[in-house]
C-alpha cells in the first residue's frame, strides 16, 4: 500500500495552527488539522507515524491514512472538509411499485406454495413486469418498513386490538364517587 507523505509549507502550517488556535471550526475539521500537523514530514514538522497519531488523537488509523491521502491528492482544503457522498442512493421501488408488492403479499400464494417467500415475491414482481430486476433483500426491506410479513396469515393487515368492556369499570366508578349530583347527569371521577 502506497503511503502518502505530507509535507506542509510554512503558510499551510500557520493556517492550520491558526485554525486550531481559534477552535471555532467543526470538530472533524480541527481533528483533520491536528492529523496533518502531526503527519508533517517537512523539516519543521514532527513526522509522526500513523499509529502514533491515531493513539494521540484518539482516531482510527484508517482516518489518518485517508486525511494524508486526500491532502496529497486534492490539497489542504479537501483534507480538512467533509466529502459529500458521490452519488445519491436511489430507491429501487417507488410508491406505486411498493403498493403492488403489498397487494401481492396480501394475496394467496402461488399454487403449490404454502406461503410467500422473499424470493417468490421478487420473482413475481419481475414476472408481472412491475420491475426489471429486484433482489430479495430489497423486498425484505420494503416489507419491514410496512410491517408486512410474507409468512404471516394476516400480511399487511392491522387487526384492532380487543378492548375489554368498560361498563363494569364505569359502574364501579359511579358508585364510589361522593358528593351532590345533578339530577339527570351521570357523575364520574373526572367531574369532582
Amino acid at each position: 500500500m502506497k503511503k502518502s507523505i505530507v509535507k506542509l509549507t510554512q503558510e499551510e502550517r500557520g493556517d492550520l495552527q491558526k485554525l486550531i488556535g481559534q477552535g471555532e471550526a467543526p470538530a472533524r475539521q480541527l481533528t483533520h488539522a491536528r492529523i496533518l500537523l502531526k503527519a508533517d514530514s517537512s523539516e519543521a514538522g514532527p513526522g509522526w507515524s500513523d499509529p502514533v497519531i491515531s493513539e494521540a488523537l484518539e482516531v482510527g488509523t484508517a482516518t489518518v491514512e485517508r486525511v494524508r491521502e486526500r491532502f496529497v491528492e486534492e490539497g489542504l482544503q479537501a483534507a480538512l472538509t467533509r466529502r459529500r457522498p458521490r452519488s445519491p442512493r436511489l430507491r429501487k421501488l417507488d410508491g406505486e411499485q411498493e403498493a403492488h408488492l403489498i397487494a401481492l403479499v396480501c394475496s394467496p400464494p402461488e399454487e403449490g406454495q404454502e406461503h410467500w417467500t422473499l424470493q417468490l415475491l421478487a420473482d413475481k414482481l419481475v414476472e408481472l413486469h412491475i420491475v426489471e430486476s429486484i433482489a430479495r433483500e430489497t423486498v425484505r426491506q420494503v416489507l419491514k418498513k410496512t410491517n408486512s410479513s410474507p409468512g404471516s396469515k394476516h400480511s399487511g393487515t392491522f387487526r384492532p386490538k380487543a378492548t375489554p368492556s368498560l361498563s363494569v369499570r364505569w359502574k364501579r366508578c359511579l358508585r364510589c364517587t361522593r358528593g351532590p349530583t345533578m339530577s339527570g347527569v351521570l357523575r364520574s371521577v373526572w367531574m369532582r
